[in-house]
């Protein structure tokens, strides 16, 4: 074998190595959000509380324009009151953070002072939708909910108001640690939704967070058909040892 030769065998090498560890770490990657797509939101704010003791679950305000589940990790958003005559220039960071996300990702947009400012519409949700989002969570409001329902594009908000962010407010940054009602989020940190609510747990806790709340899920599943055919939740409990 030439000198040459090895060097490219090695530099192949190399290069099925890295491949191989990036789609690892992929499949892990997807893993961990389906894993969290399976799970109770209940159960995951149960088990960073347990775990942390800390709350992971946004205000009780922030609630869905229909039924709906999902997680994926965060991109964030925060828009800054600040009245303008810039229309949507002024904005245009919010829609270029649509356009540059990844697939699966959940838009959580922090709108100041916003419960009566829609700062998601029809137009917003179409693009998250065909950009393939998982879902977007808007400490503000939204509109145009009959599109937004004609779509089923899953969306929690403060609530629904008719008024626009154009003119009113401005991009203040994309993927920066924002408080959404009430929960710190970071870019990357995974946000999950049900009807319950939204939780929030940190990248860094989310393998411990997942198997924590997968096994809370499995005891209380367990415990149903314990009660039906007991007819106790006080049995239940002490068998259990959860409630």
């Amino acid at each position: 074998m030439t000198k040459l030769s090895g060097i490219l065998l090695a530099s192949a090498f190399l290069f099925a190595a890295f491949v191989l560890k990036s789609r690892t770490a992929e499949s892990a990657e997807d893993n961990l959000t389906e894993g969290f797509r399976l799970v109770e939101v209940a159960s995951v704010s149960d088990a960073m509380e347990q775990l942390y003791g800390k709350r992971a679950y946004m205000s009780h305000e922030m609630r869905p324009l229909n039924t709906t589940k999902f997680a994926g990790p965060a991109v964030t958003v925060l828009l800054k009151k600040e009245e303008n005559t810039e229309g949507s220039k002024a904005l245009q960071g919010m829609l270029d953070t649509i356009d540059e996300s990844t697939p699966g990702s959940v838009y959580v947009m922090v709108v100041e002072d916003g419960a009566d400012y829609a700062g998601v519409g029809g137009l917003m949700s179409t693009a998250m939708k065909f950009r393939g989002l998982a879902g977007a969570v808007v400490d503000g409001g939204i509109r145009d909910t009959p599109q937004i329902t004609k779509l089923q594009f899953p969306v929690f908000s403060r609530g629904v108001v008719p008024s626009t962010t154009i003119n009113h407010y401005r991009f203040a940054g994309k993927n920066i640690p924002v408080t959404c009602a009430g929960v710190p989020v970071r870019a990357a940190d995974i946000v999950v939704a049900d009807m319950d609510g939204v939780a929030v747990v940190p990248r860094e806790h989310a393998a411990e967070v997942l198997k924590k709340a997968q096994q809370l899920d499995d005891t209380e599943h367990s415990m149903i058909p314990f009660i039906e055919k007991y007819r106790s939740i006080r049995e239940a409990v002490a068998k259990f040892g959860r409630l």
